[in-house]
């Protein structure tokens, strides 16, 4: 080991693509995530101006916007540079440690709120006379916990990968640092890592995705009680674009995390859904689907900030 150098920096070899097309993704991808970090913070500014969205639901929905434009500003800004120039696909050790810790923390944090959410909409739709009165005071601690659940997870994940020696090849076929292709490159057996950190993403997948089928299983015999056609439908509405995110976020990370085996370039692509696309599909899907979201943007167009609150 005294001859091989050790790695100071990594490569981000970016997405697979043509040369020629370099100008067309950036232009692309940059109109994507400015709309994201627009669209996920007005969506904040909305939730906390209206008094009449001070409600459980749309506070999940405020955590869940303020980690969408976090998820999108650690991965985006570093893959517009790997369009710009060979030298912006330069990243430093310390700082892939770092895109990597924040890329779990706030990926595992979403996880987790969409679990919340999911019993929230049950309780919300299960015992509706009671529904305020039984959340008040319980969703600063649920969602407190779903962040420090997330620093224990994203820890786990960032230790076992950086605490390898780094000595070979610093070349990473993606556009940000991840786990598993930034385990490739260590010069160590890593195997004993590998199913450490597997174990880790899946119990938190796998124990996330059975509480989320569990709520909206009792979530729709509770709709299914309901006397009326129109409250059932109006209660399978408010469920269906939740139900839409969550099958959109969960698939990408299961085939790329959780399958046997691994293409360094169909992750690479699977992976721009999660972490472009998703961050700008919640804003669009919870805005242009709620009527209530719908109306506090139109009165936030139409009056002052002081008269929303």
């Amino acid at each position: 080991m005294s001859n091989l150098s050790w790695v100071a920096t990594f490569i981000l070899m970016g997405i697979p693509h043509a040369p020629v097309l370099d100008t067309t993704l950036f232009g692309i991808f940059l109109v994507i995530y400015v709309l994201t970090v627009l669209g996920n913070f007005l969506i904040l500014l909305v939730v906390r101006v209206d008094s009449h969205l001070h409600t459980p639901m749309y506070y999940f929905l405020d955590n869940l916007s303020f980690i969408d434009m976090w998820v999108s500003t650690v991965s985006v800004p570093k893959m517009l540079m790997t369009f710009v120039s060979p030298e912006g696909r330069a990243i430093s050790f310390h700082s892939c440690g770092a895109q990597l810790y924040s890329f779990h923390f706030l990926s595992s944090t979403e996880c987790f709120l969409y679990t919340v959410m999911s019993y929230d909409c049950y309780l919300a739709i299960s015992y509706p006379l009671r529904y305020t009165s039984m959340r008040n005071g319980r969703c600063a601690l649920l969602a407190t916990s779903t962040w420090l659940s997330s620093c224990l997870h994203s820890a786990v994940q960032t230790m076992l990968t950086f605490c390898l020696p780094y000595c070979g090849s610093n070349q990473i076929q993606h556009y940000f640092c991840e786990t598993t292709l930034v385990l490739k490159l260590a010069c160590a057996d890593t195997s004993g890592n590998e199913m450490v950190i597997f174990v880790n993403l899946g119990l938190v997948a796998l124990g996330c995705f059975l509480l989320i089928s569990l709520s909206y299983v009792s979530t729709v015999c509770s709709i299914l009680k309901i006397r009326t056609s129109e409250g059932r439908l109006t209660a399978f509405q408010n469920c269906a674009s939740h139900c839409m995110v969550i099958l959109c976020f969960f698939v990408p990370c299961v085939f790329i995390y959780l399958r046997p085996g691994s293409k360094d370039v169909v992750d690479g692509v699977v992976a721009v859904f999660y972490t472009v696309l998703i961050p700008i599909l919640n804003p669009v899907v919870y805005t242009l689907r709620n009527k209530e979201v719908k109306r506090a943007l139109f009165k936030l167009k139409h009056e002052p900030l002081s008269q929303s609150k």
